[in-house]
């Protein structure tokens, strides 16, 4: 992980603030700068290479704006990692039947969960485009999914608007990795499926995990960093989880 840029977008979060520790605890080097996002306040984590920036994801300005500090400080990224997802809200929770399907909510999951990352993407090209790259050594477009967005997976139904927002996150990604295979080489795009692991999103459902299956977000995001320092560009358009194992679309 030595002399790279890395962008965690939603470094706020369980596992996007321990992405942030970690790469602040193993690069000392001033040759590698970590951007991280914020929503609302700028946390109390401090390094000379970390960078804090304000990023609302539903909100494409501030995702330019956010991408066109990066390009007047350090020019270019190598790696982006999007960590931001919406499950539940104070006032709405994942569906479990179809009656309690509202529009708003199932928008609002689209907006965040979906089309986020695409909207990030497009304005982060310029700046992986730069990067020094290849084939075994690719930049990476990595975002955080679910293993409830996968269609053959789903054996329960339910949380009809997390369900289908990661469905169709899965497939924009698939997507943009063949459009970048052709237009921005030895670029990685990735999804990622964490783990259950011990955040906010999750809380409200811990009580259906299984003994020993429940993460910390230090754990998850390790092995996440693990697994993406790995990747070659062959993988590129790959569904995988923690330990790096496919998982059916």
């Amino acid at each position: 992980m030595n002399d790279k840029i890395y962008l965690i977008i939603g470094g706020t979060g369980g596992i996007g603030q321990a992405m942030v520790q970690q790469l602040v605890q193993a690069n000392h080097s001033h040759s590698v700068q970590i951007f991280a996002t914020y929503h609302r306040n700028e946390p109390n984590i401090e390094a000379e290479n970390l960078h804090w920036l304000p990023m609302n994801v539903s909100d494409e300005d501030s995702i330019k704006k956010a991408a066109d500090t990066i390009k007047q400080t350090v020019g270019h990224v190598d790696w982006v990692i999007n960590c931001v997802g919406l499950l539940h809200t104070e006032t709405a929770q994942p569906e479990k039947a179809l009656r309690q399907m509202e529009t708003e909510f199932f928008l609002q999951n689209m907006q965040i969960n979906a089309l986020a990352s695409l909207l990030i993407a497009k304005h982060i090209k310029p700046l992986l485009a730069k990067a020094n790259r290849s084939a075994n050594h690719p930049a990476v477009f990595a975002t955080i999914s679910a293993r409830v967005g996968s269609i053959t997976d789903n054996q329960l139904g339910g949380w009809y608007s997390y369900r289908m927002s990661k469905a169709a996150l899965n497939m924009g990604m698939k997507n943009l990795s063949i459009e970048w295979g052709r237009s921005l080489k030895d670029v990685c795009v990735v999804v990622m499926q964490p783990g259950t692991v011990d955040t906010q999103l999750s809380a409200p459902f811990q009580g259906n995990v299984a003994e020993g299956h429940l993460f910390s977000p230090a754990y998850s995001a390790e092995c996440l960093l693990d697994v993406l320092s790995g990747m070659t560009v062959a993988q590129s358009g790959s569904f995988v989880d923690w330990a790096g194992e496919l998982i059916p679309w």
